[in-house]
């Protein structure tokens, strides 16, 4: 019933075909900018290796080292 009340909606234009992508032209890093990225890279790896090392369960659990079994002088 409420197709009588409702115009048509005119037809979707058709798709444009996608412009061709440029071709790759090798640069040329500059020892400069492979240092500056190394630095970079550098810095995320510490990074994720300090948020790791605040994680102390992992899939199966507590991971306790046999350090942390000893008993103590005052939790015995």
């Amino acid at each position: 019933m409420g197709s009588i009340f409702k115009p048509k909606t005119p037809p979707l234009p058709p798709v444009q075909p996608l412009p061709e992508a440029p071709p790759a032209v090798p640069e040329e890093i500059s020892e400069e900018k492979k240092e500056e990225i190394k630095k970079e890279q550098d810095a995320i790896e510490r990074r994720r290796k300090g948020r790791k090392s605040t994680i102390l369960t992992g899939p199966l659990g507590l991971q306790k080292t046999e350090e942390d079994k000893l008993k103590t002088l005052l939790g015995e």
